[in-house]
């Protein structure tokens, strides 16, 4: 069997090479002559899967993207072709809800006991809102959930409408990008939306850029409105419109799903499909590729407030606004966004991180959100 894979796929070689015969490609020059004799092509976002590049791909047996979206894949052509296909759906979904935790203690830094008293609105309730909203509960933060096309499924959630998540203090998008249709999400904030937000209300987007009309939020900051948004996706990426990065408190180049854990996980759940789908064993875990991580002491917190100490331990892991200093200051242009996004200093999840807390009573709370803990 031979295995095609994205040479930005981490842990490939470890994880195909026991499966078939490997080998890497670009997604810069990789051709159609490249897939005549190939079983199984493994994809990340940055290689568009056409009908034109599979136009050679006579053996092909299944096509699999390590990435939670797979808009880049053409599936009516796949299931035209009786080619099945695969996704790492739900493999960044931690990730991004602690990108999103690190958000809200930046943001509220300045009164974070203010922040156990704010609701936050979950715009789309699949793996991403899923694991925020159970770490925003276990910090006792209380959660709205919007989504229509799972209530309508028969989700046993409470869900509200989009129009009371608006009325929200904080509100966090993690929707598909869905360009038409009863459940579009295309343009989810227009102008009309956005405008209507108050200006102490935050509006994180953490799924796909054109769910706001980046448009519309830069023509409304210059006319004077007082938006308050956290960007990590954006309309046009990589070529975006930049006159919207200063107005934002928090900009990151698409870098919220972007941890070890994250990215691995894409890898070994293709993995694990590639074993069910060819009956082969399936020898290796998950644990297996990861490098060991560090040990992180909070101290000197003993008379600080629960969030002081929780934020402590965040931002000890992931301080976003690392992040989004050096976005303002080098990312330019479509190409220095390329090449932040490539080479991102790619973060470790809280779970893989020891927090020595000393005697802080909040073991707890650090527990739930995935850190491990231990005392002096």
């Amino acid at each position: 069997m031979k295995i095609f894979y994205e040479d930005s796929m981490p842990y490939a070689e470890h994880f195909f090479s026991p499966l078939g015969d490997i080998q890497s490609f670009s997604s810069q020059t990789i051709t159609p002559d490249d897939l005549m004799d190939v079983d199984v092509f493994l994809v990340r976002s940055t290689t568009k899967v056409t009908e034109q590049l599979l136009s050679k791909a006579r053996k092909l047996k299944f096509v699999a993207t390590a990435t939670a979206g797979s808009d880049h894949i053409d599936k009516p052509m796949l299931e035209k072709r009786s080619i099945p296909w695969g996704s790492a759906a739900g493999c960044n979904a931690i990730a991004v809800a602690e990108y999103v935790l690190s958000c809200l203690v930046n943001e509220y830094a300045d009164d974070l006991t203010a922040l156990a008293n704010k609701t936050v609105g979950i715009v789309g309730a699949g793996h991403v809102g899923t694991q925020l909203d159970k770490r925003l509960q276990v910090l006792g933060i209380k959660t709205k959930l919007c989504d229509p096309p799972l209530q309508k499924a028969g989700d046993p959630r409470v869900f509200c409408s989009l129009e009371e998540i608006c009325q929200c203090d904080i509100i966090s998008l993690h929707v598909p990008f869905v360009a038409e249709g009863e459940d579009a999400t295309h343009h989810m904030f227009d102008r009309k939306r956005l405008s209507e937000l108050q200006d102490q209300q935050l509006l994180i987007n953490a799924c796909r850029g054109e769910v706001v009309d980046n448009q519309a939020a830069k023509n409304l900051l210059q006319e004077g409105k007082k938006l308050r948004l956290n960007m990590d996706v954006w309309e046009n990426e990589p070529g975006i419109d930049f006159d919207l990065v200063p107005y934002c408190p928090i900009t990151t180049a698409h870098i919220a799903g972007h941890t070890i854990e994250g990215k691995a996980r894409g890898t070994y759940m293709l993995y694990e499909q590639l074993c069910q789908r060819f009956n082969l064993p399936q020898k290796l875990n998950f644990e297996s590729c990861l490098p060991p991580a560090d040990t992180i002491e909070i101290k000197d917190l003993s008379q600080s407030s629960k969030f002081e100490q929780v934020s402590a331990a965040i931002l000890s892991t992931y301080n976003v606004q690392q992040d989004s200093e050096s976005f303002k200051q080098d990312v330019k242009s479509a190409a220095d966004f390329v090449y932040s996004r490539k080479h991102y200093a790619i973060r470790r999840e809280f779970a893989s991180v020891t927090l020595k807390t000393g005697n802080l009573p909040i073991s707890e709370a650090l527990y739930g959100l995935g850190f491990n803990t231990i005392g002096e």
